[in-house]
């Protein structure tokens, strides 16, 4: 089991970060704010997992051991794969899973792509009594906006936008959903900002990353 890994970043792209440690580069799948947060170059440390399947070796990695945990609990839910998982992790943090499980609100879960009703409801069953609440945290009914960001902006510039770009795109996508949306409990999800962002900046996202087609405004200028 590997149960950490420190070293030089050699690549943060899109949900994969390279970390040479003892002369061998590692591959470890994370959440586009984890990708985000660490710097080609410059050293880091992630909490890790090793998840074997018969014809893969794949290295999960969580900046807190928070996040590892909320991350294996997730995966010994019945239909909660390890992508399913640290999905969930890219959208709410460890504090608003465990609001959810111990107010019994399987919505938040719903809201994540890939998560459907039945799973949803399973995760609230499967890990009630296991996650502890802060009692001095907040409780939180939806993903974060900010988190959503993050997530997509991360997502953006693993594909090859710039910062500014990528920032744009998300901010004016989030503010022309928060002036359509007629309900303040429905978020955004980061499926859905993702698929707006790459239309608004063009037909060339769309065919670099095989999302499906969206409604397309002004696009911006490289």
């Amino acid at each position: 089991m590997i149960s950490s890994v420190r070293g030089l970043v050699l690549s943060a792209v899109g949900s994969t970060v390279v970390i040479e440690t003892g002369g061998v580069g590692l591959g470890v799948q994370v959440t586009p704010a984890t990708a985000l947060s660490v710097r080609s170059g410059e050293e880091a440390r992630l909490m890790t997992t090793l998840i074997v399947r018969e014809d893969s070796l794949t290295l999960y990695g969580f900046p807190t051991s928070d996040e590892l945990s909320v991350f294996e609990l997730l995966i010994g839910v019945t239909g909660v794969g390890p992508k399913s998982a640290l999905g969930v992790l890219a959208v709410l943090t460890p504090e608003q899973i465990a609001h959810a499980v111990a107010s019994e609100d399987d919505s938040v879960f719903r809201k994540v792509s890939g998560i459907g009703p039945k799973t949803a409801k399973l995760i609230v069953l499967s890990l009630a009594g296991k996650l502890v609440v802060s009692a001095t945290s907040k409780p939180s009914r939806q993903p974060g906006a900010s988190s959503v960001s993050t997530s997509v902006r991360a997502a953006l510039i693993g594909l090859g936008w710039s910062e500014r770009i990528a920032a744009e795109a998300v901010d004016e996508t989030l503010a022309e959903l928060a002036d359509a949306a007629e309900d303040d409990e429905i978020a955004p999800t980061v499926a859905a900002v993702l698929r707006l962002a790459l239309g608004r900046l063009g037909p060339a996202a769309h065919h670099a990353t095989g999302v499906g087609s969206a409604t397309t405004t002004k696009p911006l200028a490289h």
